[in-house]
């Protein structure tokens, strides 16, 4: 088999992957539960290489994404569900629906109307999807205003979101200071756990505290997920800068001192003057 720039080849490459008699022993044994967490995982990827201008990895890593599709959609077809074309037909469709303005009246777009549009739009399809779940059983009169987010997201993402449902509804505070407040709030309950030495409270205010905190930073319209990720790579980055100082000072990392560390990592914080931090 060739390779291709054609996505029929892509699945049927997939397809010879899955073949219960002849293809690739793990990919036959996969699920859908079994590979989510690649697809997570490629999502990230595919953010990464965008962070860093790769555009050769980008289009690596694209790839890699859609590879994920074409293996839950064929997963999907063994089962009879549905296959990859339904999947681009229902993309497609969604996204002319969503957008009357575009392809549907033109006076729409030139009046500016797409403005609310969307979310119009999502609450009929929400209407809809009611009814099919209610014809299969489902108790959507129980349809709770924080459904819908969905649990797999990383923790601090799916706290902003679950927080911004709330405040939909008015459960929210008016400022950031009073998110201030609540902070200091959890974090002295944190002490209090702490010094009882009961590991499952600590937890538990714990995460109150990085609850709180992804509060604070939707306030201050700061998303907790890009934020923190842009910290791990400024740590990254200084922890580097010392291992390299250590290297040309010819002391093992290991046998460093937590004094020498401390002082490499001041020198690197000073090598931005634009980062206080």
């Amino acid at each position: 088999m060739q390779p291709s720039n054609e996505i029929s080849r892509l699945i049927e490459i997939m397809a010879a992957l899955r073949d219960p008699e002849t293809g690739c022993p793990w990919d036959v044994e996969q699920d859908f539960a079994s590979i989510a967490p690649y697809t997570i995982e490629e999502a990230y990827e595919v953010a990464e290489a965008i962070h860093t201008g790769d555009f050769e990895d980008l289009r690596e890593e694209l790839g890699d994404l859609l590879l994920q599709v074409i293996y839950h959609a064929r997963m999907a077809q063994e089962d009879g569900r549905f296959d990859f074309g339904d999947v681009v037909y229902a993309i497609t469709e969604k996204m002319i629906r969503r957008h009357p303005h575009v392809f549907g009246d033109k006076k729409a777009r030139d009046a500016g109307m797409a403005k609310g549009m969307w979310e119009k739009i999502k609450a009929e399809e929400k209407a809809t999807k009611d009814v099919r779940r209610k014809s299969d059983g489902a108790d959507v009169d129980r349809i709770r205003q924080l459904d819908g987010v969905p649990a797999a997201l990383p923790a601090l993402t799916r706290a902003l979101k679950l927080q911004q449902k709330a405040a939909r509804v008015g459960f929210d505070w008016g400022s950031a200071e009073p998110v201030l407040d609540k902070i200091e709030e959890e974090i002295g309950e944190l002490r209090e756990a702490i010094a009882g030495g009961h590991h499952n409270q600590m937890a538990d205010e714990f995460g109150d505290l990085l609850f709180s905190v992804a509060n604070l930073g939707r306030h201050l319209q700061i998303d907790s997920e890009q934020a923190l990720t842009a910290t791990n790579r400024k740590f990254v980055e200084r922890f580097n800068y010392i291992e390299d100082q250590l290297l040309a000072a010819n002391v093992p990392l290991e046998d460093a001192s937590p004094e020498q560390m401390e002082a490499f990592w001041q020198q690197a914080k000073s090598e931005n003057n634009d980062d206080p931090a």
